[in-house]
């Protein structure tokens, strides 16, 4: 008997909080979602790589924070589909919540990030990309489970 498994991909996406603030980029230049607001850091684990490990490495490398695996509290994981069949749009992603840094945040890809800014939850701007503004209204709303199912 043959099985039909899919392979997912996973990521790591830090949600920074100051307060009710989020840190969003604006992304350009990807081919995925240009022009939608997303998490400041974020991106695919590596080989040999923990989630945790990415997080750290995406904050510095997309944003120039410092961060320790300390300063990530998980927020949920997300199995995700883009539902046409396709293994790159199989996805699990992880997103961590992180209130402690050092640095001064700047684009560090500014051919990928249009611009970089602080936004209230209860303010975000248009357009989010959507799985992202999921997490970000269940973070507004005080309660965000443990796992999330999006596209399916």
């Amino acid at each position: 008997m043959t099985v039909d498994r899919f392979q997912v991909i996973p990521a790591a996406y830090v949600v920074f909080r100051d307060g009710d603030q989020v840190l969003l980029q604006l992304r350009r230049n990807t081919g995925y979602r240009d022009g939608h607001w997303a998490c400041a850091a974020a991106g695919h684990v590596e080989a040999g790589e923990s989630v945790f490990d990415a997080a750290v490495r995406e904050a510095a490398e997309e944003v120039g924070l410092t961060i320790t695996v300390a300063d990530l509290t998980p927020l949920t994981a997300m199995h995700r589909t883009a539902g046409n069949g396709l293994a790159i749009d199989e996805r699990v992603d992880v997103f961590f919540e992180c209130r402690r840094w050092s640095g001064t945040a700047s684009r560090r890809e500014p051919a990928k990030q249009a611009d970089l800014q602080w936004f209230p939850l209860d303010d975000l701007p248009e357009p989010v990309v959507p799985h992202e503004l999921r997490v970000l209204e269940l973070v507004r709303a005080g309660g965000v489970p443990a796992v999330l199912a999006f596209g399916f």
